[in-house]
């Protein structure tokens, strides 16, 4: 099944960063360390996880509010959202 998205995938990319690093990181960070925010790109609307590693509610309560959300994740005070066999890398700006 071939899905149209609304904005190319580097674009979704690029807005859920700026959205990130310009709207709502002053609002999460330091107090949300470690937790997944999920970033509607179309509107800056967001949610943060309640639990450090269980983002799907989140994700469900974004689209409980915007049911045509498309979904960025960042993980607050991190560079990555998520490693394989590694540590994180923090975010240091």
């Amino acid at each position: 099944m071939n899905v149209r998205l609304p904005f190319r995938r580097k674009s979704v990319g690029e807005r859920g960063k700026a959205i990130y690093r310009e709207k709502i990181r002053p609002l999460v960070y330091p107090q949300e360390t470690g937790k997944m925010v999920l970033i509607d790109v179309r509107t800056g609307d967001y949610e943060v996880a309640s639990d450090d590693w269980d983002h799907v509610p989140a994700a469900d309560r974004l689209r409980e509010r915007r049911p045509e959300a498309v979904i960025w994740g960042e993980r607050v005070g991190y560079k990555a959202s998520t490693t394989f066999g590694g540590r994180l890398p923090p975010d240091d700006d």
